[in-house]
């Protein structure tokens, strides 16, 4: 099996697969969507709100940020976040107070609610670890593919809780795992190997145009 990276912008890439059955690519799209944990929002304690915005509304926005998630995460792992803000003011993401450095908004520009003059919004929010299985906030990103006459064209879209290259490495790493607890219960011995080293993905080559003869005179 052989992957070219065709294209890469911000949170998304495209990678061309040669040699890869369209059913280990559908593998691979369905465990990154749904099986790759991602920390999110999942309570709010709200101690003062008189902005004119629900608590529940505020609560839904918080938990559908895409916050940063460091690799081999624990899944009891929790972080509080915390904001206190009066207006007039636009309240966004970057306000969010963390009490984890690595565990942070992954994007500062989100905005939250809008205040006003002298109204006043004051909370603390848990963040726990979970999957798509049981939430869509906990989803780390869109992966699909398209069927070509020279392979497999995968599409990987992160929400920016990770880079999509990790996605996908993430992806592979819970997939082998559960393919080793298969041949685990069915009593095959199996031999740990090192992990090898990721390889790069190659990207295509530009193919290069002659050179023009230069005209002598007779």
């Amino acid at each position: 099996m052989k992957l070219i990276l065709d294209k890469k912008h911000a949170n998304r890439i495209v990678l061309l697969a040669k040699d890869m059955s369209s059913t280990l690519s559908n593998v691979i799209r369905r465990y990154g969507m749904s099986r790759v944990p991602i920390i999110a929002i999942d309570g709010v304690v709200f101690y003062d709100n008189t902005s004119a915005f629900w608590d529940e509304y505020i609560a839904h926005r918080l938990g559908l940020m895409p916050l940063v998630t460091p690799e081999h995460i624990p899944k009891e792992t929790e972080v509080t976040f915390s904001l206190d803000a009066e207006g007039p003011k636009v309240v966004y993401s970057s306000d969010l107070v963390s009490t984890d450095e690595g565990i942070k908004v992954a994007q500062g520009k989100i905005p939250i609610i809008t205040l006003g003059q002298n109204q006043h919004v004051r909370f603390e929010c848990k963040a726990i670890v979970g999957t798509a299985l049981t939430h869509a906030k906990f989803q780390a990103g869109l992966i699909s593919y398209g069927i070509e006459s020279d392979g497999l064209r995968i599409t990987v879209e992160s929400f920016f809780q990770m880079e999509p290259s990790d996605l996908i490495s993430r992806t592979c790493d819970i997939l082998l795992n559960d393919l080793e607890k298969i041949e685990e219960a069915l009593g095959r011995k199996i031999e740990k190997k090192e992990k090898p080293k990721p390889a790069k993905a190659e990207k295509p080559k530009k193919e290069k145009k002659p050179k023009k003869e230069a005209k002598t005179e007779e």
